[in-house]
């Protein structure tokens, strides 16, 4: 494992990068300061929608890349670098087909580029949901939203999205994106909306090789994107895929096992 040739870190950010109680550590911008001394550059890719990711990274937020919504979207500042939108009628489909699931226990959040929506006044998903979603709306009818692009139908479930919610949709696959991306949490999406696929877009875009990137993750979400790298890395409280699929395994998002690699990596870039 040569960590001295990396030059793109991708990180992961619920169960990765932010600790259970959704912070970053200052430690991680000290070691982010000194990285990009040495020439490496990060990218934040995440489920979350983007205003929240920066919300969380506000004070490197004009100088990394955010790959938000699973892949569906990546900026550069205000710069929109890929956008992998699905067309209204397959939106409305999807949320007529939701709604006659018939469950009390399922909510679900229409993603667009500039804001996301819901139509569930629940006060308890609404406080558990504002914790990933900065910018929204509540409205009374989500098939008359119109002047939005709209970029995934995120779907929640308290009692597990892989239990409750993946049979519901498994039917999708191969006709969109059907991903767990969390605990609670399943995402449906274009094909092409992941961040494996959004990773290899930013390092065509910056020339920057697999051998050259380096990647965290804790959910199956992260899958495309630790094939897109030739250091992936799960943390201790990973999925069993990532865990699988990974390089190696670092300490928990509680215990800073993104700094433990990232220091690593400090160290053989001064070598």
């Amino acid at each position: 494992m040569d960590l001295s040739k990396i030059k793109l870190v991708a990180t992961d950010m619920d169960g990765t990068l932010l600790d259970t109680k959704g912070r970053v550590s200052d430690k991680f911008f000290e070691l982010y300061h000194e990285l990009t001394k040495e020439g490496v550059h990060f990218a934040a890719a995440s489920g979350r929608q983007y205003h929240s990711i920066i919300n969380k990274l506000e004070p490197i937020k004009d100088d990394i890349t955010v790959i938000a919504e699973n892949g569906a979207v990546t900026k550069e500042k205000e710069n929109v670098l890929l956008l992998t939108d699905l067309p209204k009628e397959t939106i409305h489909e999807l949320i007529s087909m939701i709604r006659n699931f018939g469950k009390d226990n399922i909510f679900f959040v229409l993603c667009g580029k500039d804001a996301a929506y819901i139509e569930q006044n629940n006060p308890d998903f609404i406080d558990f949901f504002h914790e990933f979603y900065a910018e929204y709306h509540l409205v009374d009818d989500l098939l008359k939203i119109e002047n939005d692009n709209f970029l995934k139908i995120a779907i929640y479930c308290p009692e597990g999205s892989e239990e409750h919610i993946y049979p519901l949709v498994k039917h999708l696959e191969g006709k969109l994106q059907v991903k767990v991306s969390g605990e609670f949490w399943l995402d449906l999406s274009d094909l092409n909306a992941n961040k494996g696929h959004a990773l290899q877009d930013l390092q065509k875009l910056m020339n920057i090789s697999k051998e050259e990137t380096l990647v965290f993750g804790d959910y199956n979400n992260d899958l495309e994107m630790f094939e897109q790298a030739a250091i992936s890395v799960a943390m201790k409280n990973a999925h069993p895929n990532i865990i699988k699929a990974s390089t190696l395994v670092t300490k928990s998002n509680d215990e800073q096992g993104v700094e433990v690699i990232l220091e690593q990596l400090l160290a053989a870039k001064r070598v």
